[in-house]
């Protein structure tokens, strides 16, 4: 028989994805076959996926990374539910890994119930191949007025007859109230699924908490796993969620290169800049909002985006349009990722009101092409290689759009296909802007070293696939260490 158990949170961002990602490694380490899956998921970070009948999907980023803590290729069936915001109030449904609709929040709520079938049937295919399955939640079950309907929380570990482990978030604060106040809103019979509880991201002497531990259990009547102190290597890990994105602590007072990259918001696909993040010699520099582009970096990076012409607009209200073109004068280097690439073409038309209303907006005008929205999404697993330094790329592809132009006849890549080489991508006659719609090519460290040579860093012998290996090793060491691991997998059923 299959077991299952699910990682709810008291809050958001309580850390539940790098909770599973680590549960997952330690099951598998203890010869368990085990699989992720969280029902419902909001994130413009994605990745795409290869299904066994040969097709293509997208799924939130961090259940990507979850499989590969458990040692399988990622599907769609992980995360049957993909909510991806374009506006602050709309979101593009995805279902079974292709786009179902786009709706607005209030139109949702009505949709969500209907789409329980498709949840249990994922859930259903993960547990016909595994012996354990680790559920994650999405926000908390204390948000009882999203409880009608709910796919995500309760609703979900009900309707499927999985018992739930509660995590609580001390850095943020009232962890004890978290916990003790989620069992007092929710229903009791809500309350009967959870089984246990834990505290994640303590700093310093977890022994100093004990005393709050019985506080939760006297208050709920939950049993312990554990206090999970403070996992120090979280950042080498992709992060799911905008909000965890920062600044290198070394971007200030760096004297080595330094890489900026506005932070745009509807940032999408971010994890493309993990393997710079990790690179010795480079300062990443996540500029927020209100904050100028600064005058000293060798490159800046426009990211994905899950609305380009929301964000060209939103780019320019920061004034950071003035600081790029400043930046280019100086001789300063541009690469566009997807949604930057297309921005910084002449042009970005979208005549079926695709991705907001219809139109065209001006673009950087940084690069000789114009972008076209059309309705079918690009999701495709890519490889090829870079003709200036003869090094192999590969990563995914997952747009609306075409882009085409005079600079097209510069490709930054060459891709392989059934039929040959085919060119992606564009460079201007300076060679100082650049742009492509393939994500995830930084993993590819000679890629990434030939690249950032040109920079003036210096060659790494470190490799960022085994760096994330070796970080999901150590996350399973620090669980192992800090929770009751035999009784979570006896909680399982």
């Amino acid at each position: 028989m299959t077991h299952a158990i699910m990682i709810q949170g008291a809050g958001t961002n309580v850390g539940k994805s790098m909770l599973v990602a680590g549960l997952c490694r330690v099951a598998r380490r203890r010869g368990l076959s085990v699989a992720p899956f969280k029902p419902q998921n909001m994130s413009n970070n994605a990745a795409v996926t290869e299904e066994g009948d040969g097709t293509t999907g997208e799924i939130g980023r961090a259940q990507a990374l979850q499989a590969l803590a458990c040692g399988l290729p990622p599907s769609v069936h992980m995360n049957p539910v993909l909510l991806k915001p374009e506006t602050e109030i709309g979101s593009q449904v995805v279902v079974h890994g292709r786009r179902l609709t786009t709706v607005r929040a209030g139109e949702y709520g009505r949709l969500k119930p209907t789409l329980m079938p498709a949840v249990l049937e994922s859930f259903g295919r993960l547990k016909a191949d595994a012996d354990l399955v680790i559920v994650e939640g999405a926000g908390s079950p204390a948000e009882v007025n999203l409880r009608a309907g709910d796919i995500a929380n309760m609703g979900f570990a009900r309707a499927a007859g999985v018992p739930v482990v509660l995590a609580g978030d001390i850095d943020r604060g009232g962890v004890i109230a978290q916990l003790v106040g989620t069992k007092a809103v929710i229903d009791p019979e809500d309350a009967a699924m959870i089984r246990a509880f834990l505290v994640n991201k303590f700093r310093g002497d977890v022994r100093l908490f004990d005393g709050g531990v019985a506080a939760i259990e006297q208050a709920t009547g939950w049993p312990s796993l554990g206090t999970v102190p403070w996992f120090a290597d979280a950042h080498r890990l992709p992060a799911e969620d905008a909000m965890d994105l920062a600044s290198d602590p070394r971007a200030l007072g760096h004297t080595g290169v330094r890489i900026a990259v506005p932070v745009l918001s509807r940032i999408a696909n971010f994890d493309d800049l993990d393997p710079l993040k990790q690179t010795p010699g480079v300062a990443l520099d996540m500029v927020g909002p209100g904050r100028a582009l600064p005058g000293d970096a060798d490159l800046v990076i426009l990211p994905g985006t899950k609305s380009t012409r929301g964000d060209l607009a939103f780019l320019r209200a920061q004034g950071w349009d003035i600081d790029l073109l400043a930046h280019h004068r100086r001789g300063g280097r541009i690469l566009g990722l997807c949604g930057g690439y297309q921005m910084l073409g002449h042009t970005v038309a979208d005549p079926d009101g695709i991705e907001g209303p219809a139109g065209t907006d001006h673009g950087l005008g940084l690069l000789d092409v114009d972008t076209v929205m059309a309705p079918q999404k690009r999701l495709a697993r890519a490889a090829g290689r870079h003709p200036a330094s003869g090094t192999a790329v590969e990563g995914y592809e997952i747009h609306i759009g075409r882009t085409e132009g005079p600079a097209c006849a510069r490709p930054l890549f060459e891709i392989d296909e059934a039929t040959g080489a085919r060119a992606e991508g564009a460079i201007a006659p300076d060679g100082r802007v650049a742009g492509a719609y393939l994500h995830g090519v930084f993993s590819a460290d000679a890629f990434r070293t030939a690249y950032l040579a040109t920079l003036g860093v210096p060659p790494s012998a470190q490799s960022h696939t085994e760096l994330v290996e070796q970080t999901l090793d150590a996350l399973a060491d620090h669980l192992e260490a800090a929770l009751d691991i035999d009784v979570f997998l006896a909680l399982a059923r």
